[in-house]
């Protein structure tokens, strides 16, 4: 069975079940959101709130800095430990750098990190979802130029693995298309700084997990994705030309 389809068989039982979301800063969630809620909060409302899961438990264990290596590294304590039914990994905004990490990591020892991340979660028995991280403004951050080859290695083991994938950074890229010269690939009404998103990018987060792994519509008049699409939709810049 795929993991879509376990997911799905999960989510239609009644029984309990613990989500575990890890990763570097991005979804540790501190600062960028200047108070307001990180993606991880506003699903953990969408599950046990507007869903009726309130048996649920969802754990935020991400690790402001971390990389691939550093999570494999802790993963018992990151991830095993809580027995999860369904297990999120975002990573590699600080794998990529040119910078700050000597030597430099590479793309394909990335990979294989990420590989054995979803090798051990399956055999902890839970349900794999890998999320791209988002788009950066490397004017700011040009030591991150490598994001996007990052973002694709994930894409690859999603696909080798036939594990979920959410890809965050197609997406953040989409949301900054058409909207004026020099705005190309800089999502700016989603993010606090060069790379962390703030509160409207925390919310464009969580809308892409729920609607990629079906959440979002699986509660007709959900609330929480209401509010979401509305703090996405309120982010954006208008389309220039105008129409």
């Amino acid at each position: 069975m795929s993991d879509r389809d376990r997911l799905a068989s999960l989510l239609a039982s009644d029984a309990p079940l613990t989500w575990v979301m890890t990763g570097d800063s991005i979804t540790h969630g501190l600062i960028h959101t200047r108070g307001a809620r990180t993606y991880v909060d506003h699903l953990h409302e969408l599950i046990r709130g507007d869903l009726g899961r309130s048996g649920d438990t969802v754990i935020n264990t991400a690790i402001t800095g971390w990389r691939a290596d550093l999570i494999v590294d802790d993963f018992d304590e990151r991830v095993g430990r809580w027995r999860p039914d369904v297990v999120t990994l975002m990573i590699g905004t600080n794998d990529c750098t040119s910078e700050w990490i000597d030597p430099p990591i590479d793309v394909a020892a990335f990979s294989q990190s990420v590989s054995t991340f979803v090798a051990r979660a399956r055999e902890a028995g839970a349900v794999v979802v890998l999320q791209t991280p988002p788009t950066i403004d490397l004017r700011r951050a040009p030591d991150r130029a490598r994001i996007g080859e990052f973002a694709e290695a994930i894409r690859s083991v999603a696909r080798s693995t036939d594990a979920l994938l959410v890809d965050q950074h197609a997406r953040f890229a989409e949301f900054s298309r058409g909207t004026g010269p020099g705005n190309d690939d800089i999502a700016w009404g989603l993010l606090d700084d060069a790379f962390h998103p703030g509160r409207a990018g925390h919310a464009a987060l969580a809308l892409e997990v729920a609607q990629t792994l079906g959440l979002a519509s699986a509660s007709e008049s959900s609330r929480v994705i209401a509010d979401l699409t509305g703090r996405v939709a309120a982010a954006a810049h208008p389309q220039w030309p105008p129409a």
